[in-house]
């Protein structure tokens, strides 16, 4: 059973993790990067759509996570700051929207219960 939040909060505050862009920017991604192998031949601007590196380069979105886990944070947002048809206008990706969320979370979920499968090994140990 999962603990309740609520009843976390009345002991602790809890730490929300950071800005996703920013720490995205670091990695310099190139064109390539964005587009993956799913899009590839996409006949419009993909770079800087940090919302579809969910899909093109999931490893880069759980990376970030797990540096904000390992930082001490206890909740994790999703990349999905722009996951919205009218923001995926911009590049012409509003079919993907549902696609962009349900792998955002996804992973999200994924890095979450790691480090918590960590925590409670290590209280058990």
């Amino acid at each position: 059973m999962r603990p309740n939040i609520r009843e976390i909060l009345k002991d602790r505050i809890l730490v929300l993790d950071g800005a996703m862009g920013s720490l995205i920017q670091q990695y310099k991604l190139t064109d390539a990067d964005y587009r993956g192998e799913k899009f590839k031949d996409f006949p419009h601007e993909v770079k800087g759509n940090n919302d579809m590196l969910s899909i093109t380069r999931p490893d880069v979105i759980k990376e970030i996570h797990a540096m904000y886990f390992e930082a001490g944070a206890d909740i994790a947002e999703t990349n999905t700051f722009s996951a919205t048809s009218i923001a995926m206008a911009d590049y012409h990706m509003e079919e993907y929207v549902y696609e962009l969320n349900y792998c955002s979370a996804k992973i999200a979920r994924e890095v979450a219960d790691e480090f918590t499968a960590k925590i409670l090994l290590n209280l058990v140990s």
